[in-house]
């Protein structure tokens, strides 16, 4: 995922098979939705913390942990939000499994995306996710993802515990992607003008994030001499 997305309705989408995740990927962006994914169960909870979704597609077997644990720890966290859960399995004892673990709705591969759409389509129209997400929005930039409502920042999947001055600061530079800001800039927006712009309190916030965003990782956030500092996605970074 690249640029920044905000006012769209969030998909997770869990399952350990590469080509049906593509597939449903597909799907859901073609629905006017934003996919977010995760190939295993600690993974999906780890990106729902930070990307917010506003509705899962959830396998019902996953490499690591059992698809109604994720789905317990999921409803857990967030009692309204919906799940759709696919299984291999069309038995009822299955369905009723995971209809008291709190799925939504069920679905038995192999199946029609058309079909998945239309019964995510009906889950999210009755949680109201669509207009909830207007005004809601979660910031996208490669693999960098930031969700406003809850404050959580993920990288890579992985979740980037920032302080509230540094969430502001990265807040603001998402908001201008690609886009050099200046010292100036960046006192005024995110400390209010509150600071004399000398001295080196940007540059310090500018490090301490950098370390937390770009440890062991690509850089994102680069220093143009003279000018200020811009945030780049890491694969068109250079």
């Amino acid at each position: 995922m690249t640029g920044v997305r905000d006012g769209a309705v969030r998909v997770l989408i869990v399952d350990d098979e590469p080509e049906l995740t593509e597939l449903l990927s597909w799907a859901v962006k073609e629905a006017g939705w934003q996919p977010f994914l995760a190939a295993d169960g600690r993974g999906a909870l780890s990106l729902a913390r930070g990307c917010a979704p506003h509705a899962v597609v959830l396998d019902g077997m996953l490499p690591d942990l059992d698809g109604l644990h994720v789905l317990r720890r999921l409803r857990y966290e967030d009692a309204r939000l919906p799940v759709l859960m696919l299984t291999a399995r069309d038995g009822l004892e299955h369905r009723l499994d995971g209809l008291s673990a709190g799925a939504d709705d069920y679905v038995t591969k192999p199946f029609s995306v058309e079909e998945v759409v239309l019964r995510l389509r009906a889950l999210l129209r009755r949680s109201g996710a669509e207009e909830a997400a207007a005004h809601e929005p979660v910031r996208v930039l490669g693999d960098l993802v930031l969700a406003e409502r809850t404050r959580q920042v993920q990288r890579g999947g992985r979740p980037v515990a920032l302080t509230a001055k540094e969430f502001d600061l990265l807040h603001f530079l998402m908001c201008h992607p690609r886009q050099v800001l200046s010292k100036a800039q960046i006192l005024d927006h995110v400390w209010n003008d509150s600071f004399e712009s000398e001295g080196n309190l940007v540059e310090v916030y500018v490090y301490s994030l950098r370390g937390k965003l770009d440890k062991g990782r690509p850089p994102m956030i680069h220093t143009v001499r003279g000018a200020g500092y811009v945030l780049r996605a890491a694969d068109t970074a250079g």
